[in-house]
């Protein structure tokens, strides 16, 4: 008996030994480690891609952003800031029905089929607006012009990027809202085009948030003026 209660004190302690030593190596110098060298080779990146404008953050290069107006009196829906280049639409995104006291980014894909109705009315729907919204005299947007990425929501629904020819799309429409020539804004979305990652993965880009940062300080000083 003696010797049965000795043996399961034993391995009681040799258990817990080992729960400590692996709380203390898992649990703390790890994640201390990881932490450690994310920051020393890849701050920006471990903090979130933050992306700073006017000295203080405004957002993330990973998460797009909408660029809307305010809610008009009986608007339930916000219509797009048209001065300013927009993203993907958002049609993925989910509702917050665990604390709506709160409106919170939720990630998420439309789930539709490729056939289902309310999808191609969507897309029916947004290719209609950019359309009507990209309009402008002398440079008439044809249907055909729209680019897959104008008018579906991307998996996560928070894709920041768009493609060069959405917008190349937008650029003559950005122009005219900001009194800008037109050829300068395209040069701006020529700037921050990015290449394919290692020149094959992936498509060439632009990123909405910094593509309009950039249009923010395009503007300010001919605003001056």
């Amino acid at each position: 008996m003696n010797t049965s209660v000795s043996n399961a004190a034993r391995l009681l302690a040799a258990g817990l030994r080992a729960l400590l030593v692996l709380t203390v190596v898992t649990g703390i110098l790890y994640p201390l480690a990881v932490t450690g060298v994310a920051q020393g080779l890849f701050p920006g990146k471990a903090n979130g891609s933050q992306v700073e404008a006017d000295g203080r953050v405004v957002g993330s290069s990973l998460i797009g952003q909408v660029y809307n107006l305010p809610l008009g009196k009986g608007q339930e829906t916000p219509e797009p800031d048209l001065k300013w280049f927009q993203g993907r639409p958002q049609n993925g995104l989910g509702s917050n029905s665990v604390n709506t006291q709160y409106k919170l980014i939720l990630s998420g894909a439309t789930n539709r089929s490729a056939d289902n109705p309310e999808l191609l009315q969507w897309v029916k729907d947004a290719k209609a607006a950019v359309v009507k919204d990209n309009s402008v005299p002398g440079h008439p947007v044809r249907p055909e012009d729209v680019p897959a990425d104008a008018v579906t929501s991307s998996g996560s629904g928070l894709d920041p990027d768009i493609s060069p020819q959405y917008a190349g799309l937008q650029v003559h429409r950005v122009a005219e809202k900001n009194g800008l020539p037109a050829d300068r804004v395209r040069k701006l979305v020529d700037e921050h085009t990015t290449a394919r990652t290692l020149g094959f993965i992936g498509e060439p880009r632009v990123n909405v948030l910094e593509l309009n940062i950039a249009l923010k300080d395009l503007v300010a000083p001919a605003a001056g003026h």
